[in-house]
């Protein structure tokens, strides 16, 4: 992607559940190097699942689009006043521009207005990806262990009926997420 191109962010329909599970498949494959774990829920969905996940009323995913080139997409859902970020994920090629950050910061404005807090869970072990969503104000509040895998549980209070976009930064590198 070149400095001048154009990033598009919107939400992920069914039409593009194919490109979106490639898309996460490519991006988590570097998770499951680090974890030593092909089984990775993010690897394993099937696009059955997925389609199923995409036609929820309790969930949204958006995607980054560079032209018509699906290369980033975040899934949240959203349960009463929590809501829960996963499955962050940027293609292998795009990954250090910023993309992810841009994904995180924007799914802030697809919530409801009653949601108090975001949640986001990755990898004890991916470094790359505490550090960014440090850096977007999520704060390290538990670890919990699921089978052979640790992770890392951060979160976000928003303030009462209004979304803040505290971003200033957009270099960090972002790998596949939950």
């Amino acid at each position: 992607m070149s400095e001048g191109d154009q990033i598009r962010i919107d939400v992920v329909t069914t039409a593009d559940a194919g490109e979106l599970l490639t898309l996460r498949r490519a991006a988590f494959v570097s998770e499951a190097q680090i974890f030593n774990d092909p089984n990775i829920p993010a690897l394993t969905q099937t696009l059955e699942e997925l389609i199923v996940d995409l036609q929820s009323e309790d969930v949204v995913t958006l995607g980054a689009w560079a032209g018509h080139r699906l290369i980033g997409s975040i899934r949240v859902g959203i349960e009463g006043g929590k809501a829960t970020i996963g499955r962050l994920a940027v293609a292998p090629d795009q990954q250090g521009q910023g993309i992810g950050t841009q994904l995180l910061f924007a799914v802030l404005g697809h919530l409801p207005e009653d949601t108090k807090e975001v949640w986001v869970f990755t990898g004890q072990n991916s470094k790359h990806n505490i550090s960014m969503y440090n850096k977007a104000g999520y704060e390290h509040q538990f670890d919990q262990v699921a089978g052979d895998l640790t992770y890392a549980y951060l979160r976000k209070v928003l303030e009462a009926g209004a979304i803040v976009d505290d971003e200033d930064d957009e270099d960090e590198v972002v790998r596949g997420e939950n």
